[in-house]
C-alpha cells in the first residue's frame, strides 16, 4: 500500500504548481474494501485517516519525504506539526498533499489582511522591478512616507498624541531592541552618572529572542539556556497597581508592557494599571514603552491597543511588527518628540532597515489596517467569536473557564493542555495555536468572514468533542 512520492518530486510539482494527490488520498479509497490482510497497526491508521478530512501526512508521505531530506541542514528550533504549507489565499492554506486548512492563526497575527492579498502582491512585484535596497547611507521615498503615516495615523487614532519619530528595523524584536536602547540613552542624558539603567518589565511577557529584549522576558524557558541576561532587568507582576512605586524607580530609565500579553496567554492589562504607570513612569523619569507588535495595527478594533487610554497613559515610545509587513518582515519603533530628541546620529542602525520594498508595503497596509470600517468590522467579529466560545463554555464548562482578549486577539484559558484540541482541530481542516499555560488562541485574519468564522466554529466543535469523548464519531 505504500505508494511513495520522492522528496524530488515532491519539489518538482512545487515548482510546476502541479501539487498532486497524495498518498494518504489513496489510503482513504483503499480503506473502504471490504477485505484486507494487511497488519492490524496499518488498517487502524487507514480507517482513522478516513474519517478525518485533513489527517497529518503519513511517514510514506510527499510531505514527510521532503521533510526528512531537509532536516539534517535545519537547526532544531522549531518542533512542528507534520503538514508543510505552499500556497495561501484569504483565510485559508494549502498543504503539499493539496489540503485546504481554515486558518485561524494569521501567520501569528501577521498576516492581518489575509495570505497572499492581491495588491500586496502586486506592490511586490512593481517595487522589486525598481529598486529593492540602496541601504541607510542614502534618502528613498518610501521610509520617510512610511514614519511620517504612522505618526499622523497613530495621532488621528487616539493613540500616542505626541508621537514624532520613527526608527524603521526588519522585526519585532529588533523594534524592541531600539526602543530598550532608546530608554537606556534617554537614562544617560538626563542621569550622566550612568545610575538610571533599569529597565523593567512584566511576568509572562514575550518581547523576542535577541538578547536584550530576552532580557526584557521573563520566561525561564526562554532565559535559562542563555543565562545570564543583560544586567539591569526587573520584573514586576501584571496588574498590580500596589507594587509599582517599589518596582519603577530613579534607577529607571525605561519600562516596557504589552497593553494585552500575547504569548503569555492574552491577558488585558486594566486601564487603573496603565494610567498609574505612566503616572510612576513620569514622576521618575522612565520612558513608558507599549509593546503592541502582536495586539496593535486594528487587531483590537482601534489602531492602537492603547487608543481608549487617557492622554496621561500614553507611551513615549511603541514598538510594532507583525501585522505591519502581512508577511514582509518590518518592524518600527515610534518614538516621541522627547525620546527623538536625545536620540543622535550613530546612536542607532540596521542595514536592511526602511529598505525600499518594506517600507512601500508597509506604508500601503498600514493605509489599508488604519480604515475605520475595517476596525468596526473586527469589533463586530469579534462579537461573533465571543457568541460562540460562551456557547461552548455552556457545553464544557469543566473544559473552558474563561474568556479572554479584544477585537481580534482572544483566548479561551482551558483546564488541561490544548494540545490535543489544536491537533484535532488541524485534522480536521482547522488551524488555531496556543498561548501562556493552557490557553487557545484565536488572531484570524482581520479580513476572515463571517461564513469562515461560522465554518471554524463547526470544526473547531467538533475537535473538542473529539477530544473530550462526548462525540460518538470523529466527525
Amino acid at each position: 500500500m505504500a505508494l511513495r512520492i520522492s522528496a524530488k518530486r515532491g519539489v518538482a510539482a512545487l515548482q510546476s504548481g502541479n501539487i498532486s494527490v497524495s498518498s494518504s488520498i489513496l489510503r482513504r479509497n483503499a480503506s473502504s474494501s471490504t477485505t484486507t490482510n494487511l497488519p492490524e497497526e496499518i488498517k487502524s491508521e487507514i480507517y482513522r485517516d478516513a474519517r478525518l478530512p485533513n489527517p497529518d501526512p503519513a511517514s510514506d508521505s510527499a510531505t514527510s519525504s521532503l521533510v526528512n531530506e531537509h532536516a539534517p541542514y535545519m537547526v532544531k528550533t522549531y518542533a512542528r506539526p507534520p503538514p508543510m504549507f505552499v500556497k495561501g489565499e484569504g483565510s485559508y492554506l494549502w498543504d503539499i498533499e493539496n489540503r485546504r486548512y481554515l486558518d485561524f492563526t494569521a501567520g501569528i497575527a501577521v498576516n492581518s489582511l489575509g495570505h497572499c492579498d492581491p495588491e500586496v502582491s502586486k506592490l511586490i512585484s512593481q517595487q522589486a522591478k525598481t529598486l529593492m535596497h540602496a541601504s541607510n547611507l542614502y534618502y528613498n521615498p518610501w521610509t520617510g512616507a512610511l514614519s511620517e503615516l504612522l505618526v499622523k495615523k497613530t495621532v488621528e487614532a487616539g493613540g500616542m498624541h505626541n508621537a514624532s519619530a520613527v526608527f524603521v528595523c526588519n522585526s519585532g524584536s529588533e523594534a524592541n531592541e531600539a526602543a530598550i536602547k532608546f530608554a537606556r540613552k534617554s537614562g544617560k542624558v538626563l542621569d550622566p552618572s550612568g545610575e538610571k539603567y533599569e529597565v523593567v518589565s512584566f511576568n509572562n511577557s514575550f518581547h523576542g529572542r535577541t538578547m536584550g529584549s530576552l532580557s526584557a522576558t521573563p520566561n525561564p524557558k526562554y532565559q535559562k539556556p542563555f543565562a545570564p541576561m543583560l544586567p539591569g532587568f526587573k520584573y514586576g507582576t501584571y496588574n498590580d497597581v500596589a507594587g509599582i512605586n517599589d518596582l519603577v524607580t530613579e534607577k529607571t530609565c525605561g519600562v516596557i508592557i504589552e497593553p494585552i500579553q500575547g504569548e503569555g496567554g492574552i491577558i488585558v492589562a486594566t486601564e487603573e494599571f496603565l494610567v498609574a504607570l505612566a503616572a510612576r513612569c513620569r514622576e521618575v523619569g522612565a520612558v513608558l514603552i507599549y509593546d503592541e507588535i502582536q495586539c496593535g495595527l486594528s487587531r483590537t478594533g482601534t489602531f492602537w491597543a492603547h487608543s481608549s487610554l487617557p492622554k496621561s497613559a500614553h507611551p513615549d515610545i511603541i514598538t510594532t511588527a507583525k501585522a505591519l509587513g502581512n508577511g514582509f518582515p518590518i518592524g518600527a519603533t515610534i518614538v516621541s518628540d522627547s525620546v527623538s530628541e536625545k536620540i543622535a546620529v550613530g546612536d542607532h542602525g540596521t542595514t536592511f532597515g526602511g529598505n525600499p520594498l518594506g517600507s512601500r508595503l508597509a506604508h500601503y497596509i498600514v493605509s489599508r489596517l488604519s480604515d475605520p470600517a475595517l476596525q468596526s468590522s473586527v469589533i463586530a467579529k469579534s462579537e461573533i467569536f465571543m457568541k460562540h466560545f460562551k456557547e461552548l463554555q455552556s457545553q464544557y464548562p469543566d473544559l473552558i473557564k474563561e474568556i479572554r482578549g479584544k477585537g481580534l486577539i482572544l483566548g479561551l484559558q482551558l483546564s488541561q493542555d490544548p494540545g490535543p484540541i489544536v491537533n484535532a482541530a488541524r485534522e480536521r481542516g482547522l488551524l488555531v495555536i496556543t498561548a501562556g499555560t493552557n490557553t487557545l488562541r484565536f488572531v484570524p485574519s482581520l479580513t476572515v468572514t463571517e461564513e469562515e468564522i461560522e465554518e471554524g466554529f463547526q470544526i473547531l466543535g467538533a475537535a473538542i468533542k473529539a477530544v473530550s469523548g462526548k462525540a460518538g464519531s470523529a466527525s
